[in-house]
Order: C-alpha cells, then structure tokens, then sequence
C-alpha cells in the first residue's frame, strides 16, 4: 500500500516525531509506515486523514500486489 504521509508532513511542516505525538504512536511507527514496511490500523489511518484534512483515499492507495 503507497502512501503520502511523507508529503503531507513536509506541506505542514512537521517531524516524524511531532507527527507521532500528534496521534499517539511512535516515531518508529511513522517511519514504518512512511517506507511501506507497516499499514497502519483503520484507526491510525482515520487519525491521520483527520490530522491532513484529506480522505483516507487521499493520503493511501492500494497497488496491484495488494
């Protein structure tokens, strides 16, 4: 599954970690998700749509392999 997560940090200007407190996870967990080694929970995804101000299909995609 790709993402956006990446860029949508870099337009609001905020860090790995500020994003992890944000919506109470790791670092770690942000850095996972960022290099699709980690698809984040349903909940995660929903904190994360909320938090970009976009649809969950706005910041993930699936690709063929999913």
């Amino acid at each position: 599954m790709k993402n956006t997560i990446k860029v949508e940090r870099a337009i609001a200007n905020i860090t790995q970690a500020e994003l992890a407190e944000k919506i109470g996870v790791s670092r770690q967990t942000i850095n996972a998700i960022e290099s699709n080694r980690f698809v984040p929970s349903t909940v995660l995804a929903l904190k994360l749509s909320r938090l970009f101000n976009k649809s969950v299909n706005d910041i993930f995609q699936l690709e063929e392999s999913d």
